[in-house]
């Protein structure tokens, strides 16, 4: 996923390192003036800048004051809870009911993980990202994932791997909606509502 919109970018780099330049100026009694002693200070500065770079990777830019004009995705880290359809069948024929499932997604600056767990079975993602469709506009959350249902049903549905591709709703409250298709040549819808930030590690049922 592309983490900053490049123009915005350069010009928050830019400034940034300018204001760093100038407070680390100030603040040594140097003057803010160009002169051979101003450049000496310019280590100094990039040590600042270095610090301000790694804070803002780490924390500040889930902030939504950063959002959208220069980060161009959303924070969606949290645990999330909603349901799968599937298109899959029993043994006589019929689809079977929506399964209650808890997406816990963790995401960092420059990566997100995704994992589902249902009463029977956990999902991980092996590649993840967030794409802004060019034309729409739409935010999308897609990840490749591999299933490991629990062992006393894997007659009945073995491990497979499969993908999903789920819209980024915000307004007026936040949700994720849309589909997966399995190695299992099935396919199915997914919903799911923000709980909470907190991160779980299994089915929290609901």
């Amino acid at each position: 996923m592309k983490n900053m919109k490049q123009e915005a970018l350069l010009w928050v780099q830019l400034g940034s390192f300018v204001a760093i330049w100038a407070a680390v100026l100030y603040l040594s009694g140097t003057g803010l003036s160009i002169n051979w002693e101003a450049l000496k200070k310019m280590p100094d500065a990039v040590t600042v800048y270095v610090v301000f770079a790694f804070v803002f990777t780490k924390w500040l830019w889930r902030l939504r004051l950063f959002q959208g004009w220069l980060v161009p995705f959303p924070d969606l880290q949290g645990t999330w809870d909603g349901e799968l359809k599937s298109t899959w069948k029993d043994a006589t024929g019929r689809t079977i009911p929506a399964i209650p499932a808890t997406l816990v997604i963790r995401q960092t600056f420059s990566s997100v993980n995704c994992a589902l767990f249902t009463q029977e079975s956990e999902s991980y993602s092996a590649a993840a990202q967030i794409n802004r469709d060019d034309e729409s506009g739409t935010l999308y959350l897609n990840y490749n994932y591999s299933n490991r249902p629990k062992a006393t049903i894997r007659d009945r549905s073995a491990i497979h791997d499969g993908a999903a591709r789920l819209r980024v709703i915000e307004t007026p409250n936040r949700k994720l909606e849309g589909e997966y298709w399995t190695g299992r040549c099935t396919v199915g819808e997914m919903s799911f509502s923000f709980r909470t930030r907190k991160l779980v590690d299994t089915f929290s049922g609901h």
